[in-house]
């Protein structure tokens, strides 16, 4: 069966966003950025694939994305409706309207059609881009989290996790340092650990 990634960028004091949804207060470095080119190509949106070289490479790593509506919003304000178009993309929310139909945009429990992709037969794992309010409730089927480190202390803002405590074990299984103080932490959720029903 393949996977559910969280992958995401977060604040040392564990934050994905600032009050305002802010993110431009990330320090980053040339050697990190160029990583993640090199690593998780997938997760690029497309137009910076585009702006990259890399709108014509194969899919690595993921087929599908994940995403509640705040992380989809960002997008829909500069204009581009289908921020993922070389992945299946699938947006969370209660309210917002079918924006492209390259976009399926579902009101339902997001459990069930996170169980549903993830028994799809398929070589490639599914992102979970965000936010906090999603993982949280996909957090009974996250099978790594993939946590980008930045060497920066938020003090407020939008949290990776943001729903009921709910203590569930993953193992680190790497780690990679960068320039800046950037680092890559990739954490396996712990065998035998399930989420309680």
């Amino acid at each position: 069966m393949r996977e559910l990634v969280y992958y995401i960028a977060v604040s040392i004091d564990g934050y994905i966003a600032g009050p305002d949804d802010e993110v431009d207060f990330y320090p980053s470095s040339d050697e990190y950025m160029a990583h993640m080119l090199a690593e998780y190509p997938d997760t690029i949106p497309s137009h910076i694939r585009t702006q990259v070289g890399l709108a014509d490479e194969p899919l690595t790593t993921f087929d599908t994305v994940l995403m509640g509506r705040r992380t989809y919003e960002p997008a829909l304000a500069e204009g581009i409706t289908s921020p993922y178009s070389h992945l299946r993309q699938v947006v969370f929310s209660r309210s917002l309207e079918q924006q492209d139909p390259a976009v399926r945009v579902v009101s339902g429990d997001p459990l069930a059609v996170a169980r549903s992709l993830k028994s799809e037969d398929s070589a490639f794992d599914i992102y979970l881009a965000g936010g906090g309010g999603l993982a949280s409730v996909l957090l009974p089927e996250i099978d790594r989290i993939i946590v980008k480190q930045y060497p920066v202390v938020a003090g407020a803002g939008r949290p990776a996790f943001s729903g009921a405590f709910t203590p569930t074990v993953f193992d680190l299984e790497d780690v990679s340092r960068f320039d800046g103080g950037n680092a890559i932490m990739t954490y396996a959720r712990r065998a035998g650990e399930e989420e309680p029903a």
